[in-house]
């Protein structure tokens, strides 16, 4: 048996925001897996399907984001399961938007959700799917951009990247945490080289050619554009399965921990 947990935060003033991927991927697995995540137990909506032959079950911690390990304590404790046959998936400001880095164990890095869930578990050897959302650094900064909605282009990338994250999360359990990272991993691009050190030149360069410019820092960005739903990026999601019929929301950075009551908790997601 499986546990699958995306991390996010309950209630509609979250349910567009960027905070909110890994909820997002659990709805689109939950969609292509024909499971109902609607069952309030161990602090969470969770639902049980199948991958294969294998047993899952889906889990979407109700905490807010700081007390997610709460919620995650219980279900594995309560199922006895190994610890390498729990797979998170969050968020992650620290790599670009719509990109994806499965790991099959690792420390909780920046992200306050993970922070609970290690400390919670006292245990950090589990498999994640991280789904980039950029940003800029800065405490303050970063929880206005977490608990933002999603630009014109970045729901557009966003629907690809929760579509692939539920695939990549099938594809561990069914072939294997290896295999999935080597499939949906996203690699980076080559630079291009620059014309002076091209291999097929065999020209003796000038001093004057020696002294090429650096290359030019690419245009400032537009200013962000307002949130897009949840339902346009599901339905850029969509989209990305009709062109692939094949193919089968608050706090990441350093932020503080949670103190005082629940409506600061809110805040501090």
């Amino acid at each position: 048996m499986k546990i699958i947990a995306g991390l996010g935060n309950p209630g509609r003033e979250y349910e567009n925001t960027k905070h909110n991927a890994g909820f997002m991927t659990l709805d689109i697995l939950a969609d292509r897996l024909g499971i109902d995540i609607r069952k309030q137990k161990f602090k969470a909506l969770i639902g049980e399907g199948r991958i294969g032959t294998e047993k899952v079950i889906l889990v979407k911690p109700q905490t807010y984001m700081n007390l997610s390990g709460e919620s995650l304590r219980e279900i594995v404790g309560f199922y006895k399961i190994d610890i390498e046959d729990l797979i998170v998936i969050y968020d992650d400001i620290d790599i670009p938007v719509g990109t994806l880095r499965i790991r099959g164990k690792g420390s909780a890095g920046t992200h306050n959700g993970m922070r609970s869930v290690v400390h919670q578990l006292q245990d950090d050897g589990f498999p994640r799917i991280r789904v980039g959302i950029g940003g800029e650094k800065g405490e303050r900064k970063i929880v206005q951009y977490v608990l933002s909605g999603f630009s014109g282009e970045e729901k557009d990338k966003m629907g690809e990247a929760v579509l692939k994250a539920a695939e990549a999360a099938e594809c561990i359990v069914t072939d294997g945490v290896s295999t999935a990272m080597n499939r949906f991993n996203t690699r980076k691009k080559k630079k291009k080289k620059k014309e002076e050190s091209d291999a097929s030149s065999s020209e003796v360069q000038t001093p004057e050619a020696n002294q090429a410019s650096e290359a030019h820092p690419g245009p400032a960005p537009d200013p962000e554009q307002p949130g897009s739903s949840l339902k346009e990026v599901q339905k850029a999601s969509s989209a990305v399965r009709e062109e692939n019929p094949d193919a089968g929301n608050p706090e990441t950075g350093d932020h503080k921990e949670k103190t005082g009551d629940q409506s600061e908790e809110k805040k501090d997601v």
